[in-house]
């Protein structure tokens, strides 16, 4: 077995391990931790199949074999930044819809006369 192999295989099941462990004590949820887990499981594939890594390299184009472990992780990490990006608009809308909901709701209670009592009894 080549180091690259040996590498590419100990470093996808380091990840593996890390974001089985992150989505277990709560830090990673699940929906976020797929991406994570099919490019860990993608290079693991790729690096333990070496006729598999060669046979795409050959389809691509793509002269040195190894170099396409390294386009699939690339790759893989721009999947997983389109789609934190997706993620954070989704909740930029949702905390900017939050906002004006709470700004609403304050001058209400301000025109109710209830926000000043509140306030004085904060003091």
């Amino acid at each position: 077995m080549r180091i690259y192999q040996v590498l590419s295989i100990l470093g996808s099941l380091t990840m593996f391990g890390f974001v089985v462990d992150f989505v277990r004590r709560g830090l990673l949820k699940e929906k976020y931790s797929v991406l994570w887990l099919a490019c860990s499981v993608a290079i693991l594939i790729l690096s333990v199949q070496k006729g598999l890594l060669d046979l795409l390299a050959g389809y691509l184009g793509i002269a040195y074999a190894p170099s396409l472990l390294f386009l699939v992780a690339f790759l893989f990490i721009l999947l997983i930044m389109l789609h934190f990006s997706v993620v954070i608009s989704i909740l930029h809308e949702k905390n900017k819809t939050l906002t004006q909901e709470l700004t609403l709701l304050q001058e209400a209670i301000k025109e109710a006369g209830l926000l000043s009592a509140n306030k004085k009894r904060k003091k």
